[in-house]
């Protein structure tokens, strides 16, 4: 996986009204990168409600919120509209920034090995360079497990 201190690289992806978000967008402001398996699945939406509800704390911080899956446009779109997220959610389905991140990874259930996105979170500082690394995140306690670092 990336490594804490490594300036990340610029990338481009849309949202889910298919507007292009570029990282360096957001530099001079912290910002916060999740990577989530799948769009409106059980975990997924458990941390997507969390990042919602507890936004208001991350904007008032100015702490930008991102959320990457390899979903598409079209399945970002209904998982907003759904559940009312308030924050960017990006897809990746090239899979290009989530294997950058290194968090493309091999994965396991019931015997079937299969490829998918690992949970994990990262803080980039203001200029872009990872601080904190949270692997296989918890979606429960993600959004408030960062909240405790960056206030």
């Amino acid at each position: 996986m990336i490594k804490i201190g490594t300036k990340v690289q610029d990338f481009s992806l849309p949202d889910a009204n298919d507007k292009i978000h570029t990282l360096s967008d957001y530099k001079g402001k912290k910002v916060v990168i999740y990577f989530y398996p799948k769009d409106l699945t059980s975990g997924c939406t458990t941390q997507a409600c969390a990042f919602r509800d507890s936004y208001d704390e991350f904007k008032k911080h100015d702490i930008i919120v991102i959320g990457i899956s390899k979903d598409s446009v079209k399945s970002h779109k209904k998982f907003v509209e759904t559940h009312d997220l308030p924050f960017i959610l990006l897809s990746d389905e090239k899979i290009e920034v989530c294997k950058y991140f290194e968090v493309y990874v091999e994965k396991s259930m019931y015997g079937r090995k299969y490829m998918g996105v690992n949970r994990s979170t990262f803080i980039l500082d203001e200029e872009g360079i990872i601080t904190h690394i949270f692997e296989k995140a918890s979606p429960k306690e993600n959004a408030a497990d960062i909240l405790k670092v960056l206030i």
